[in-house]
């Protein structure tokens, strides 16, 4: 049964403009002139004017589609997501929320938490959440923890890589409706989408001709968000509010999903952005829909992850590097691309994220066996991660 109310007047929807999503950090978010006074932090902007938040809540609440931008590594961010999913169940009980972090098949797991039927490690544990998405579960529990308690539903918006793969190697012709969950081709990318996805991808190691990788990069770019939008899209035929948290590239200035729901007949969708003001206090123009003014929440963030400092792959014998980021770690420890990962700790890895996942629950000074394979030699590498300090 559908909750639908008319609809008042939706939000100013931002053409598309053409900025590097590479360039988009909370640094970034302070590029362009405003006339007003500087928001506090606790305050909502809206085309460059502080906006009361009751007036904003009452106005999203009348929306079909609101997403909720995300650096999936602030824990302010999360904060933030979980506080305006509180003021919009406040004003709309018939919301649902989708979820970038899992993919379709995970839907059973959404469910029986939102039941009470799984406790937090059945939850992650059926969810495949750490191979499904990798970050830290703290980070997003409270949120799900709240959805459960409110039972307000929760929806798997993201298919598998697997599957993203297949569409982008074969073609959408090539995969059976059934297959592909009924997802419909996406909308071309704009011209400002495809230049920001080029920043992206020119920061990242490519195999073969560059053009054409590039090409697959912005095609599987576009699988994820058609993915997202006909979720959202879907979702909105039983809830009369559907929230989507997903990373911000993904909703900034009108690209990705906004621009997909556009094509799927939904284009009053809001997009909002925390954003962490500077001395300037001047957000460019047409990122998001609003934003909402962060103090300095460093004190109060989680300490960085350890890391190695490669990007890496799936292979049938181990973890394969594909890149090796310059001073880092991997390369004092000599690992060069094309390395392949057996063992870490003296267990076997198979999967990215079980080499990822133990990388990043390393305390500082301490140290990771690592036994790794080059041309068929097999080679003991001890990595020791530094103290937070900076002495080794």
């Amino acid at each position: 049964m559908s909750h639908r109310r008319p609809r008042s007047r939706p939000l100013p929807h931002y053409s598309s403009i053409a900025a590097p999503l590479l360039a988009l950090t909370l640094a970034d978010l302070s590029a362009a002139a405003l006339a007003s006074d500087c928001p506090a932090p606790g305050q909502w902007q809206r085309e460059g004017n502080v906006v009361d938040t009751a007036t904003l809540m009452a106005e999203l609440a009348e929306h079909r589609v609101v997403l909720l931008g995300e650096q999936h590594e602030r824990l302010a961010h999360h904060r933030w997501q979980l506080h305006t999913l509180a003021g919009l169940h406040a004003r709309e009980p018939g919301m649902a929320v989708g979820l970038e972090m899992l993919p379709r098949k995970a839907q059973p797991a959404l469910d029986a938490w939102v039941a009470g039927e799984l406790d937090e490690a059945a939850f992650l544990a059926e969810s495949d959440w750490l191979g499904a998405w990798g970050y830290d579960p703290e980070f997003y529990l409270p949120i799900l923890h709240f959805a459960r308690m409110q039972r307000i539903p929760l929806l798997a918006l993201n298919v598998t890589p697997a599957l993203r793969q297949r569409l982008t190697a074969e073609g959408w012709e090539a995969v059976p409706v059934a297959e592909r969950h009924g997802i419909t081709p996406p909308a071309a990318a704009s011209a400002g989408y495809r230049e920001a996805l080029a920043a992206i991808y020119a920061n990242h190691p490519s195999e073969g001709e560059y053009e054409a990788g590039l090409e697959r990069f912005i095609d599987a770019q576009l699988v994820w968000d058609r993915a997202m939008a006909q979720g959202l899209a879907e979702a909105t035929e039983e809830a009369a509010l559907v929230v989507g948290l997903m990373g911000q590239g993904h909703v900034s200035y009108g690209h990705g999903v906004p621009h997909q729901l556009a094509d799927l007949g939904i284009d009053a969708a809001v997009s909002l952005l925390p954003w962490q003001r500077d001395d300037d206090c001047t957000p460019p123009e047409g990122v998001a829909d609003a934003l909402f003014t962060l103090g300095d929440e460093t004190a109060f963030e989680p300490p960085e992850p350890q890391r190695l400092g490669i990007l890496i792959a799936a292979h049938e014998d181990g973890v394969r590097v594909v890149g090796v980021g310059e001073q880092s770690l991997a390369e004092a420890l000599g690992l060069v691309e094309g390395d392949l990962i057996v063992e870490a700790a003296g267990r076997p890895v198979r999967r990215p994220v079980e080499l990822t996942d133990l990388v990043h629950r390393q305390t500082p000074g301490t140290l990771l066996p690592l036994t790794v394979t080059r041309n068929g030699v097999t080679e003991e590498l001890l990595a020791r991660f530094p103290l937070r300090d900076g002495v080794r």
